[in-house]
């Protein structure tokens, strides 16, 4: 852990990379440690921060905080569900915390969740420290497996309606999940003729090289493609992309199939209105992402 102390004695987290953001860091007060340990995987973190509730830190990334974790965790789920016409069994790659499932769970056609999660610590940690993400890992609906993402996907041929990739940065454990193999690897695991995926996209202010390499490989596989921009105040830059995939040439991603039901969610952030805005992108990106070959 980066830790910095001000004039005042205050410490603060401090995220520093010069390899994903160089030239910038972010910084969060820190009132308590309440995590700290190395995994089989990676180091863990969690602190009590004076603004953004708890906070669960990554080889010294931050993955989530209370304050704002919903953004992400609501958009990675409810941009795929709902550009699905009947979405039953759902797996998502990553997320340890726990937070997509919390989120999948309240799409009424969801029937069973297959949580597949590469380091047990995360689970554990979250359970204890991050509750209310957590929460929804004891439901019925839901499995827990904790496996490497690429192994599991090798034996589950034609078997999910979505699946959701909740991948960190793409370094250590999540480096695999950036890569085409792994992106074929979803394509085969998904349901004819409607199958959809969403993965975390980066940042287009930090990424877009990176961004346009996935958007590639993606329009090779899939038959629709588009990127969506979402707000998260503690990632870098305070944006964060999803890449959203399907196998059907006519799905409309983004538009959501039933209006109705995506603002009857529970929602903080998704709406139906949302869901379209996202996938208005900036100029720079745009002319960057779109689709040469339209």
């Amino acid at each position: 852990m980066t830790l910095y102390i001000d004039e005042n004695n205050n410490k603060w987290f401090r995220e520093k990379n010069s390899e994903f953001w160089p030239g910038q860091e972010f910084l969060i007060e820190i009132e308590e440690i309440l995590y700290q340990q190395r995994s089989k995987y990676q180091d863990v973190l969690v602190f009590k921060s004076r603004t953004y509730g708890n906070v669960l830190v990554l080889d010294n990334c931050i993955q989530c905080t209370e304050r704002d974790e919903f953004a992400y965790q609501e958009m990675a789920a409810f941009l795929p569900l709902l550009a699905h016409p009947n979405p039953k069994r759902i797996l998502i790659v990553g997320g340890g915390d726990g937070g997509v499932v919390r989120e999948v769970v309240k799409h009424p056609q969801v029937e069973e969740v297959i949580l597949c999660e590469i380091d047990e610590d995360v689970i554990n940690v979250s359970k204890k420290y991050l509750p209310n993400m957590a929460k929804e890992l004891v439901n019925s609906k839901v499995t827990v497996v904790i496996s490497d993402g690429c192994e599991y996907l090798k034996q589950h041929i034609n078997e999910f309606d979505v699946i959701i990739t909740d991948s960190s940065d793409p370094n250590g454990p999540a480096e695999s999940l950036f890569e085409e193999s792994f992106y074929s690897l979803m394509k085969t695991a998904l349901k004819q003729p409607d199958g959809i995926i969403c993965c975390q996209g980066e940042c287009i202010w930090l990424d877009l090289p990176l961004i346009k390499k996935l958007m590639t490989i993606s329009r090779h596989l899939f038959s629709s493609v588009a990127y969506a921009n979402v707000s998260t105040p503690t990632y870098p830059c305070g944006t964060l992309g999803f890449i959203v995939c399907s196998l059907n040439e006519n799905a409309k991603l983004t538009e959501p199939i039933n209006e109705k039901l995506a603002d009857e969610l529970n929602t903080k952030y998704y709406t139906a209105d949302i869901h379209r805005a996202s996938f208005a992108l900036p100029a720079f990106a745009r002319q960057e992402l779109e689709d040469k070959n339209k």
